[in-house]
């Protein structure tokens, strides 16, 4: 059985070292934690590649109670590779 992965909560999530389908759960939970923390812009990096994984972290996003808004990053940050995404503050 795999062991829990501790992740630091500090706004950035990178889901290069994940499967694909951890992110169905992962997402929502990191997002509550940083909520926790008071922390309300949050970055996703998701990669670039086929955008396959892109896909469906906005999916997520777009269900999500808490997300106000989400968009790629800029280009000098990460373009199309990465998301932020803005938490509700209540």
């Amino acid at each position: 059985m795999d062991e829990p992965v501790q992740l630091p909560i500090d706004g950035v999530l990178d889901l290069h070292s994940f499967r694909p389908k951890d992110i169905k759960d992962l997402v929502p939970e990191y997002l509550a934690a940083c909520r926790d923390k008071g922390i309300f812009q949050v970055r996703i990096i998701h990669g670039k590649g086929m955008g396959n994984l892109r896909r469906s972290v906005h999916a997520i996003l777009r269900r999500h109670p808490d997300v106000i808004s989400f968009t790629l990053d800029h280009p000098e940050y990460g373009g199309w590779g990465a998301t932020l995404v803005y938490l509700r503050l209540t």
